[in-house]
């Protein structure tokens, strides 16, 4: 399992990723929304911002999210990681119920681009 570093360090590792993306990826990456994503397995909710291109984690938080944000992700630690490293796709994840994506429709369709 995970552990709450390791989930931080993932979020951090895409964080990179997407400051370095390239043309429609970084468009993309390129909003300014709340997020958060919710580690279900350690009960833990990252909260912050995407912007820049850049996650901005501002607080980790015990429990699910406080405050409804604008992008919401929902998973548990060891898939945030097997994401972020590549070795879990996030269309069949998000398609068999292992992440949960909530989003404004306008979001989803950019995000798509990224995911």
């Amino acid at each position: 399992m995970a552990t709450i570093e390791e989930c931080r360090a993932a979020l951090d590792k895409l964080s990179d990723t997407m400051q370095r993306a390239e043309g429609d990826v970084r468009d993309a990456a390129a909003m300014d929304r709340s997020v958060s994503c919710h580690i279900t397995d350690l009960d833990v909710t990252f909260a912050g911002r995407l912007t820049g291109g850049r996650i901005e984690v501002r607080e980790t938080l015990p429990g699910p999210p406080r405050e409804k944000a604008q992008i919401r992700l929902a998973m548990t630690g060891d898939d945030l990681v097997s994401l972020v490293d590549g070795e879990l796709h996030f269309a069949r994840a998000w398609g068999s119920g292992r992440v949960r994506l909530e989003a404004g429709l306008r979001d989803l369709l950019r995000l798509r681009k990224l995911l």
